[in-house]
């Protein structure tokens, strides 16, 4: 297992919520002393292009594309703030289901740990919605950061 010296690379998976990029303080705080990299990552899912018949023509409409698209421009975004702030930032965009995707993205990437945020959900919200957070813990090879989202963060999200 690596020490903190030996740390070069953070992995920080986002959705596009403000949620998500709630743990970006708290993995700003261990990149800058320990000289950390920040690897911003986002899933997009698996869409099939749709074939849409208008008269005697087909259109193909790919909105997987288009999603990659928003996804590389929110990533870009993110990480121009943080290179201001004085940080080194790498972005990648994935597509599959979040969970398996980050950890082959952290594979991928080398990254050293992963800072994430999760919903903190309990019971039956969670066995019924499952756990990216949970599941990320239970395969990742590195450390993996958690910070649980507080009510106020949850509540401006509903809002």
């Amino acid at each position: 297992m690596s020490t903190p010296e030996t740390y070069h690379r953070a992995l920080v998976p986002l959705d596009g919520s403000p949620l998500a990029e709630a743990v970006l303080p708290f993995v700003s705080r261990l990149a800058r002393p320990l000289g950390l990299e920040i690897a911003l990552l986002r899933v997009v899912p698996m869409v099939t292009p749709q074939i849409v018949r208008g008269g005697s023509r087909e259109i193909i409409l790919d909105q997987g594309e288009r999603l990659r698209e928003e996804a590389e421009a929110h990533l870009r975004g993110v990480a121009a703030r943080l290179v201001a702030d004085g940080l080194r930032v790498t972005t990648t965009v994935r597509t599959g289901e979040a969970a398996p995707e980050i950890v082959a993205g952290a594979r991928e990437c080398q990254a050293d740990l992963i800072g994430m945020m999760t919903h903190g959900r309990t019971g039956l919200a969670r066995l019924f919605f499952g756990s990216v957070a949970e599941a990320v813990l239970r395969h990742a090879a590195v450390p993996v950061f958690v910070v649980r989202a507080t009510h106020a963060q949850l509540a401006r999200r509903a809002a």
